[in-house]
């Protein structure tokens, strides 16, 4: 559905049913948090068994395949370890579980524009799930824009921002051009009255102002470096990325 791509193993096919050996997937996070040094397509894992007699029914699993993080919690967060199984090796009980603990999301792939068949994707959801009704019908760009809203306002803001202060800047600078021109009014005055050209007082003033702003400039660039990880944060790319799962 998503095409995550498979890095190591392989990926689950239609052998994989109820009666088949149990197996799983995991993602690259999960492998380097837990086999660091190991290979995990040579082990095994058990799910949830302990944690609820519904999940002492699960099988014993073996890993199959190893595919590439997916960013599932949102755009700006980092992947987190996870894991796939097929549907088909889910015991009824854990499933019905699941579904009365977390939300249940039905994802379909479509061509062209998502809403055009969202009343006919209705309709069949409905009809195989016995008339369960279906709220917030989204499409995936849709659920990315809800993923970084809050950070491409914060950046808004911050550009707003930014740009004020340097407006206010370029005020500041002009003015202090101004006053140091108007209290060496008396000075430019005599040096052009000795024989200064208007070229070398001309100079002299850029000279002043130029210093001030590199002063300014300089202790800008090294806060922008400063806070170059704390803006890292608050930005996502633009690039493509595979879908979250959720």
């Amino acid at each position: 559905m998503f095409r995550i791509p498979v890095v190591r193993g392989r990926a689950f096919t239609a052998r994989d049913t109820a009666d088949a050996p149990g197996v799983i997937i995991i993602n690259e996070s999960m492998a380097r948090r837990f086999w660091p040094t190991s290979d995990p397509l040579n082990d095994r894992l058990v799910v949830g068994r302990g944690i609820r007699p519904d999940y002492d029914l699960d099988p014993v699993r073996q890993i199959v395949g190893i595919v590439a993080d997916v960013r599932d919690t949102g755009l700006i967060r980092n992947p987190r370890p996870a894991m796939y199984v097929p549907v088909a090796q889910v015991p009824d009980s854990v499933t019905a579980l699941n579904v009365k603990l977390l939300p249940l999301v039905w994802v379909v792939r479509t061509k062209g524009d998502p809403h055009s068949v969202a009343a006919a994707v209705d309709s069949e959801l409905q009809t195989a799930s016995g008339g369960l009704p279906t709220s917030r019908v989204r499409s995936m760009d849709e659920v990315a824009s809800e993923s970084t809203a809050r950070s491409s306002f914060d950046m808004m803001l911050m550009v707003v921002f930014a740009g004020a202060a340097l407006l206010l800047s370029a005020i500041g600078v002009y003015g202090l051009m101004s006053y140091a021109v108007q209290q060496r009014t008396r000075e430019i005055g005599i040096r052009m009255a000795l024989g200064a050209a208007r070229r070398q007082v001309r100079n002299m003033v850029m000279g002043h102002g130029m210093t001030v702003t590199l002063a300014g400039a300089t202790v800008g660039i090294a806060a922008a470096f400063a806070l170059t990880r704390t803006m890292a944060g608050l930005c996502h790319s633009r690039r493509p990325r595979h879908c979250p799962s959720s």
